[in-house]
């Protein structure tokens, strides 16, 4: 029996026992379980020759385009017994250099021969290595080597350092550790019967947490994924025809993705016989694009999921298994397996039945921490304030809920994202789920501007909507004091690298217009 030290584990118990089988596809080919060990192998030995002598681990950071090659070269870096660090050409240039320094001086970066050339306008430090994808894997592998690296790591050192922005503008390093990404994998599988038949449709950019669901789900139980392209993305009216043609049945997406599939009127159109999990998990997903996909898809399990990337994903989940009124709230549900969720008023005490207070989670998919920041470490996670008698680490999330009559937590949004007017606090979410109510809406999102005191609301529609009527609607749902004293429509909102809506464009262009 293999140890489960290392997440890499679970590659070579598939790659014993599914060897030949498709284990990752790409629109340029394909890759199976045993050529996928064979080559993070060769990445691996390379990175263990390049190391240092040292105790602490050094971060492999992966600068590629979303490709096979990148989960090759994941692999790679657990088989050297450190941890990955996702990134991506997309991403802005100033923040791939914030994440160099972050490293400081510490670890190498495998890119290709396009990824070098921008690289060489950056300040690399000269003790961190960097090895060309393209040479890389031709290295030899060692498994002697690799196996006696491996054999010293335990389940609770990093397997990943995944980066998200900062309050202060510089990004923040979540490390991970692989245990809490083993028992999340077991628990996906186990929640929606992935195995060996299934096929996942990976949406999620490696540097978001999402992708982990679709990668280890995959690795424990010789599930296929397939990555689809990025291009797709822009058309969602095509996405379901994909999701056919490739046998795909089990989708994990942002729920902005999910609402512009069901605005597009496809649904109602394809059949996805194949299809039997739709999860969604990043932003809220509002009821009224949930029921067109129900109604069209209505033999699919469909489930929505809750957890900040300090979580291995996330840590709680509900099954929507009925039709919501568009004005109800969707639960986030219950907390996931060997996961534990309580809600803190401001006091630090336990919250009562529907008293709001703050997620804070417990357990085994909680981070180590930010990586090289121990101060803001410190005030992220903490002891839990309810236990005197050992050391419990917790994670203060900085979300806000409350726990219904029925024992289910529902997310009612960011404390930051509460604001007070005229007295009154407000919490900006529940503006946005009134809006997605009202017809012609496709997409909401509320921002309070510090300079005039007062909330705008950005609608995205083709509808020239007014200021006065879409309040008329909104009284529908909300009271007068919720009402925005500002109304933005577009056509389009703009959207981050994840696919969410990029709230902090929004509300900059506040400042531009003033």
């Amino acid at each position: 029996m293999v140890h489960l030290n290392s997440a890499v584990r679970l590659l070579d118990k598939a790659a014993e026992k599914y060897n030949d089988k498709t284990a990752i596809a790409d629109e340029w080919g394909e890759i199976s379980f045993a050529e996928l060990q064979k080559q993070g192998k060769s990445v691996g030995t390379a990175i263990i020759n390049a190391d240092a002598e040292g105790y602490m681990p050094s971060p492999v950071m992966v600068y590629l385009k979303k490709s096979i090659s990148c989960i090759v070269c994941f692999m790679g870096a657990m088989y050297s017994a450190n941890p990955y660090v996702p990134t991506a050409y997309d991403m802005p240039a100033n923040r791939i250099q914030k994440i160099v320094d972050s490293l400081q001086g510490r670890g190498h970066i495998i890119t290709d021969a396009n990824g070098l050339e921008t690289l060489k306008t950056m300040d690399i430090p000269e003790t961190i290595s960097i090895h060309v994808y393209e040479e890389i894997i031709k290295t030899e592998a060692d498994n002697v080597l690799v196996e006696k690296t491996l054999s010293s790591a335990i389940d609770t050192d990093p397997i990943y350092i995944m980066f998200t922005s900062g309050s202060t503008g510089a990004p923040k390093g979540v490390t991970v550790p692989h245990r809490g990404v083993i028992d999340y994998a077991m628990w996906v599988a186990k929640t929606f019967g992935i195995d060996k038949t299934s096929v996942l449709g990976n949406q999620a950019p490696f540097y978001f947490d999402n992708s982990i669901f679709d990668i280890y789900s995959c690795l424990l139980t010789g599930a296929k994924m397939v990555i689809i392209p990025e291009t797709l993305f822009m058309f969602p009216v095509k996405l379901p025809e994909f999701v056919r043609d490739n046998d795909i049945t089990t989708i994990f997406w942002v729920p902005t993705v999910m609402i512009n599939v069901a605005n597009s009127g496809v649904l109602s159109e394809i059949e996805l016989p194949k299809l039997e999990n739709v999860v969604f998990c990043g932003e809220v997903m509002p009821n009224t694009q949930l029921n067109i996909w129900r109604k069209a898809q209505p033999h699919c399990t469909y489930a929505n999921l809750y957890g900040p990337t300090e979580i291995s994903d996330v840590c709680t989940y509900y099954i929507a298994d009925r039709p919501f009124k568009d004005s109800d709230p969707l639960p986030i549900g219950r907390a996931c397996e060997n996961m534990r969720i309580i809600i803190l008023n401001e006091q630090n005490e336990i919250a009562k039945t529907n008293e709001q207070g703050e997620i804070c989670v417990i357990g085994t998919g909680v981070s180590l921490g930010y990586w090289n920041n121990p101060e803001i470490t410190q005030k992220a996670f903490m002891q839990n304030p309810v236990n005197p008698y050992y050391e419990e680490r917790i994670y203060r999330t900085g979300d806000l809920a409350f726990i219904d009559d029925e024992g289910l937590i529902i997310y009612l949004g960011r404390k930051d994202n509460q604001v007070k007017v005229k007295g009154n606090r407000i919490e900006l979410g529940e503006i946005e789920n009134a809006a997605m109510c009202v017809d012609g809406v496709k997409g909401a999102c509320a921002v309070f501007d510090e300079n005039k005191q007062q909330i705008v609301l950005f609608v995205e529609s083709q509808t020239d909507f007014k200021l006065r009527k879409m309040n008329l609607e909104l009284k529908k749902y909300i009271p007068n004091y919720m009402l925005p004293s500002g109304l933005i429509v577009m056509d389009k909102f703009p959207h981050t690298a994840n696919d969410k809506i990029d709230r902090v464009t929004l509300k900059n262009s506040l400042k531009t217009e003033a």
